[in-house]
């Protein structure tokens, strides 16, 4: 029998995690509900479900309340085109300067000096009429004969011309009144060289008379010139002055052109929900002009870049959650993690979208108080849902969680920066809170630090946008009913949580960690040994788990369950015999490996039967490992060696694991293994314990049962120091009482005789052996 039945090979259902995360792709049936989760959004988040605006033009009255939906900047083209020939007006006018007007009258003079040197006495009349005729200036005779004079040529070659040059490089108006229009002065520009200089007081400038008085004075008191000369030197320099300095039209207008359009448009600022205009009020120009900018940005039926933009992020954020798991070496999302967060996102995404539909209506619909329309995706009890995934998901998953949650529900609350920092502030802190509550009474005891921090953060909110004190009061009520909606999400919806998706809370473990319970009452009374074992056991698991940081009741509770599979042979079990015959030596080994073995699976058959949870199944599962029941394996050697059969095969002893997946079910494995074998001890000293335990742990470790738990060797370190403290405690030494001492070593020796024989070898391989219990 034992040479011919097929069982798996050692270590089949035993892979290693880490090699299994690696080669294994991520759980397709929860990464698939999120990904259908996020198109459902993305589809939701692109629906156009604003109302229609009313459009009224200049002189209607209202026939309701327009509220603008978004805030918005409406160019005041009126203002703008003010403000750009303001700034049109300020712009210096450009002013050619014509440098050569100078060398043009100096040759001209110098003319004039030629044809009279030239001309005859009898031919002076001639000359003055040409001279005239080019001055287009009547000169007298007289006149001409002081312009013949050497002493007058060389006086206006020499003295006048020189400064006449000097005065016109400066540049020289025909008007300076024309020219105090400018009020920010005039550019001169030099034509020949595009050098430009800016004149911001005209006042500088010369005019062409004022020129003419500065030349008669400049004879008079500089050169001292009597006025026959001054009203000669006149005569011949007055018809020759022309301006130097020529307004550019082209180059002028140009220039203004530049600098109106730089001009910024001015802008009337909307904001969202502000009353564009109410009913029964008399529509003005400018209100006509906010309507019709409000009513160019609604839009269409449905925005398909808006929904791809969603889901895009929305694919990031989840493929982030699940990489950085798996990074990590931390809990990868299982299917039922995705298709819970799944549900949350579907769940408090629609219900933001509905809230934006309807906020309009409820808004209007309120005559007790003057409430925001906007104010109403604030009364989404987001930190409610992440509270909820809280209490399954690490904080890792729900980081993200919180992230994606705050991104799709200020979205599609229609809200922006401020919307998306509030839902995620909060929701954040209640996850922190939530996350310490150990009970339901200290998770009602959260609302009031998550009632600070959400005011807090409303505040910061609401600074961010200051609209008023009575908009931050406003803000501050619906923030408190968000806390309470939060809490009562968090109450109702576990539960819910806990039925649907076999999720088990902290709270549903405190009340499996009560001995009243039907199964533990049914352990007590059929395998009143196992009992006491799981009793001790928990005890030693709550300990160590409490020193490596991990889940302390979550270890307790599955300790307490984890052989309620002896319920259905309990007399198989040398800790339920209490001195009755073996029925293991009835049995062939093959046959009691079978027994044995059979309590893993019916102890999940029952923990799947009373509801316990996944996790407190999966550790019943794994407790035992891949381990090998060395006892009866080496007896069915025995026995095959003594009648000539062929050796039984390993894997058919071992137990069929998987090994211990968590470090809760790596610390149930060292504990029932230590706790089972420590029975054998004699004379348990402190000592005596340390070394069995450090026995124990060092032969599970080394068998590699440990290997796929994450538990580190520091953490194995702190475990025997703690299983050290729980078992020496129970094998505390007692007064001695020499009467009562004498008749129980007799009655020890009496049931020492009387105990199989394979029960005692069997306490003597617990110590060497960590997976077999005593009799097992």
């Amino acid at each position: 029998m034992t040479g011919t039945r097929k069982q798996k090979k050692p270590g089949a259902n035993g892979h290693s995690r880490k090699a299994a995360t690696a080669a294994a792709p991520l759980p397709r049936v929860g990464l698939a509900a999120l990904v259908l989760s996020l198109v459902v959004l993305g589809l939701l988040a692109g629906l156009n479900v604003e109302r229609k605006l009313a459009i009224f033009v200049a002189g209607d009255v209202a026939s309701g309340d327009v509220t603008a939906t978004r805030d918005l900047l409406i160019e005041d083209t009126e203002s703008t085109e003010r403000k750009r020939r303001q700034i049109g007006d300020l712009q210096p006018p450009v002013f050619d300067l014509d440098v050569t007007v100078a060398s043009r009258i100096e040759q001209q003079v110098i003319e004039i000096f030629n044809e009279l040197g030239e001309a005859d006495a009898d031919d002076l009349e001639r000359v003055r009429w040409q001279i005239s005729e080019e001055l287009n200036a009547e000169i007298p005779l007289s006149t001409l004969r002081m312009w013949r004079m050497s002493d007058f040529q060389g006086l206006v070659v020499e003295s006048v011309l020189p400064w006449l040059t000097e005065r016109l490089s400066g540049g020289v108006a025909r008007d300076r009144q024309a020219l105090s229009t400018y009020a920010g002065g005039i550019i001169v520009r030099d034509a020949s060289t595009d050098e430009e200089r800016l004149l911001t007081s005209v006042s500088e400038i010369d005019e062409l008379a004022g020129l003419r008085e500065n030349l008669n004075v400049f004879l008079n008191r500089e050169l001292q010139k009597p006025l026959r000369v001054r009203q000669a030197v006149l005569a011949l320099i007055d018809p020759l002055l022309t301006p130097t300095l020529a307004y550019n039209t082209e180059e002028t207008t140009l220039r203004k052109r530049g600098v109106m359009a730089m001009v910024e448009p001015v802008y009337t600022q909307v904001k969202k929900g502000e009353i564009i205009v109410r009913q029964g009020e008399r529509v003005t120009r400018e209100q006509q002009i906010k309507l019709q900018a409000l009513m160019s940005q609604h839009s269409e039926y449905f925005d398909s870049a808006k929904a791809g933009g969603l889901f895009l992020i929305g694919l990031m954020l989840v493929l982030g959650m699940y990489l950085v798991q798996v990074h990590d070496r931390g809990r990868v999302p299982s299917d039922r993690d995705g298709a819970l967060l799944a549900v949350i996102l579907l769940l408090f995404g629609g219900g933001a979208k509905l809230l934006f539909a309807l906020q309009g209506p409820l808004s209007a619909g309120i005559v007790f108080m003057d409430v925001p329309g906007d104010l109403f995706p604030i009364l989404l009890p987001v930190s409610g849902a992440t509270g909820v995934l809280a209490l399954f998901f690490p904080f890792g998953m729900c980081f993200f969680a919180v992230l994606l949650l705050a991104f799709i529900c200020g979205l599609l609350g229609g809200g922006d920066l401020s919307l998306f920092a509030f839902y995620f502030a909060t929701a954040l802190f209640a996850v922190i809170f939530i996350k310490r509550a150990q009970t339901r009474s200290e998770l009602l005891r959260c609302i009031f630090p998550l009632f600070g921090a959400t005011i807090l953060t409303w505040a910061g909110v609401s600074l961010m946008d200051f609209r008023g004190y009575s908009f931050v009061a406003e803000g501050v009520v619906a923030a408190t009913a968000n806390v309470l909606l939060a809490l009562i999400t968090v109450l109702s919806l576990s539960a819910i949580v806990e039925m649907v998706f076999g999720y088990t809370s902290r709270f549903k473990l405190l009340e499996l960690m009560s001995l009243e319970q039907p199964l533990l009452q049914e352990l007590m009374v059929s395998a009143p040994g196992t009992y006491h074992h799981s009793l001790v056991v928990s005890n030693m698991v709550e300990a160590g788990a409490r020193a490596i940081g991990c889940n302390a009741i979550l270890a307790r509770v599955s300790a307490l369950y984890h052989d309620v599979g002896k319920i259905k042979n309990p007399q198989y079990f040398i800790e339920n015999q209490f001195g009755q015959a073996n029925k293991h030596d009835k049995l062939a080994p093959s046959m009691s490996a079978l027994v044995l073995t059979a309590h893993v699976k019916k102890g999940m058959e029952l923990a799947r039967e009373h509801k316990l949870g996944q996790e407190i199944t999966d550790i019943i599962q794994q407790h035992h490992g891949t381990s090998l029941i060395a006892y009866f394996h080496k007896k069915a050697q025995e026995q095959a060696e003594a009648r000539g059969e062929d050796m039984p095969r390993e894997e058919e002893y071992r137990y069929p694991g998987p090994k211990p997946q968590t470090k809760e079910a790596g610390l149930v494995m060292l504990a029932d293994a230590i706790e089972a074998s420590s029975r054998t001890l004699n004379e348990p000293t402190p000592s005596r314990v340390k070394n069995h335990i450090d026995s124990i742990v060092r032969s599970i470790f080394t068998e590699g049962q440990l290997d796929e738990s994450e538990l580190t060797l520091k953490d194995l370190h702190l475990i025997s120091e703690a299983f050290q403290r729980v078992l020496t405690g129970i094998f505390h030494q007692r007064i001695d009482y020499p009467d009562k001492d004498k008749a129980e070593a007799k009655g020890g020796e009496q049931r020492q005789r009387e105990k199989p024989e394979h029960a005692v070898r069997s306490g003597e391989q617990a110590r060497q052996e960590p997976g077999l219990k005593v009799v097992k």
